[in-house]
């Protein structure tokens, strides 16, 4: 179907895809046509098998392939967006993984045992000291219980904002930041702000699977950007800006959740120019800042809020029950969301933010922050090494922030050994709930800090064994 050349420049992934979308384009690749399976392609070209799949996942994610449950992939056809129409008597089948059930059963289930694709750190790894010793000077202040909190936060709160980001060149106010109940709120308010019902919407692929949610209930037509270990596909992004004209570009270019994938210097200059030159917004998701051992510019320090609203959190690094973000925009967008954040909730709550306000500004807060980046810096070798011994890839290692994005060639859908795993008290973070057009796929994110216990790789272990046992029998 194709000729392959080794000794290009340009990687075996990124011809399998320029290839087939020419050949699509030429209508050598008839709509509707079928694939040759992974394997298949894998055999007669004489590449990997996770060489085809990355492949074919990019022309699912750019709109070329379409993936069909235990058919293959089939080129797409211009009405395979749209749900097909059903005779009289016949039941809508249900679909073999529901991401929005399943994230509500990770909230539902946190008394499990293990919970290696969990999106928070275990509680001894985060600041409870701290939150007690600020819980005690709370309560000695006698702090007012009538009325409500400002608009935009607490002041002195919004100030160490201010002053920390000062830290890392992004130039701004107290008043231009606005606190929220999470970074979800924050990214909420936004959404609300920028998209409009019919409006093209790019997100990370494979992303933050609230906000896809999030942005579908507002009415948005998604589009999915693919992740790289060095931050995005190009070639995918200018196609897709090229084709269509999206309103924003809702991203995480720090320690991306799943990916844990760091988008380099000239990655986030080109997003920028892009962003000019398409006229879209970029949202940039920061809340894993603080795990970051390097000091690196973000979209909105490049872009000085700009083109860029800037989102941030607290939750990760002091509680996830301590509900603090923040956004930060120009000043007339951020009038904007202040209006926004009035009238779906008034104002946040000024108790949790003067809480949170005791813990940022506790002398231990930096050596809490230098202490955690180190812990997980273990934890991501210790991970690392325990899942190429089973003989899983890895994305990319980061050996930073939460997360390590995995996959098995012996495992197709992870959907169901996340099925098999919770039977066995483990909460495991199956690869379909972070993609933004869901389809089966053997990606896995592992919480590092949650991927320690030898129960983990036990289970793993046997199901590897399972999982070639099958293999063979076939």
């Amino acid at each position: 179907m194709l000729t392959l050349s080794p000794d290009s420049q340009t990687p075996l992934v990124g011809q399998i895809v320029d290839g087939l979308r020419g050949l699509i384009a030429g209508q050598v690749l008839k709509p509707g046509s079928k694939l040759p399976s992974i394997r298949a392609f894998a055999a007669s070209h004489g590449v990997s098998v996770f060489t085809v799949v990355e492949a074919y996942d990019r022309l699912v994610a750019q709109g070329w392939l379409v993936s069909r449950s235990n058919a293959g992939f089939f080129v797409k056809r211009r009405g395979d967006d749209v749900a097909p129409s059903l005779g009289a008597g016949q039941e809508r089948p249900v679909p073999r993984f529901d991401a929005r059930w399943y994230l509500k059963q990770i909230f539902e289930n946190r008394n499990l045992p293990l919970k290696p694709g969990c999106g928070w750190l275990p509680h001894d790894w985060l600041f409870g000291d701290a939150v007690r010793r600020s819980m005690r000077q709370l309560s000695s202040d006698g702090p007012e219980l009538d009325g409500y909190g400002l608009p935009h936060g607490h002041m002195a709160l919004r100030m160490v904002v201010a002053e920390s980001l000062a830290e890392h060149h992004l130039a701004v106010d107290a008043d231009q930041v606005l606190l929220t109940q999470g970074s979800s709120q924050a990214l909420d308010l936004v959404a609300r702000r920028l998209v409009k019902p019919g409006d093209v919407v790019l997100v990370d692929d494979p992303g933050y699977p609230n906000l896809t949610f999030m942005l579908r209930f507002a009415g948005a037509h998604i589009l999915g950007v693919p992740r790289t270990a060095t931050g995005y596909d190009l070639p995918a992004l200018e196609a897709l800006l090229a084709e269509h004209k999206p309103k924003a570009f809702f991203t995480q270019p720090r320690l991306q959740s799943p990916t844990c994938s760091v988008a380099s210097m000239a990655h986030l200059h080109r997003l920028l120019q892009l962003a000019e030159q398409h006229d879209f917004m970029l949202v940039e998701n920061d809340i894993y800042a603080d795990m970051d051992p390097t000091s690196r510019p973000s979209l909105a320090s490049l872009d000085q809020l700009h083109r860029v609203v800037y989102v941030g959190s607290y939750s990760k690094t002091i509680s996830p029950n301590l509900r603090t973000g923040f956004v930060l925009a120009r000043r007339d967008l951020l009038d904007e969301l202040v209006q926004l954040k009035m009238v779906s909730g008034l104002t946040s709550s000024e108790i949790t933010e003067r809480l949170t306000f005791g813990v940022v500004t506790d002398g231990r807060w930096r050596k809490h922050l230098k202490s955690l980046r180190e812990r997980l810096a273990e934890a991501h070798q210790q991970v690392g090494r325990r899942l190429d011994t089973l003989g899983f890839e890895l994305f990319h290692e980061p050996e930073a922030g939460m997360y390590l994005w995995a996959r098995h060639p012996d495992l197709p859908d992870s959907a169901e050994l996340s099925k098999e795993a919770t039977g066995a008290g483990i909460m495991l973070g199956p690869g379909q709930l972070f993609l933004t057009e869901s389809r089966p796929t053997g990606w896995l994110r592992f919480n590092v800090a949650f991927s320690l216990d030898e129960r983990l790789w036990s289970f793993l272990d046997q199901s590897m064994v399972r999982a070639r046992h099958a293999q063979a029998a076939q």
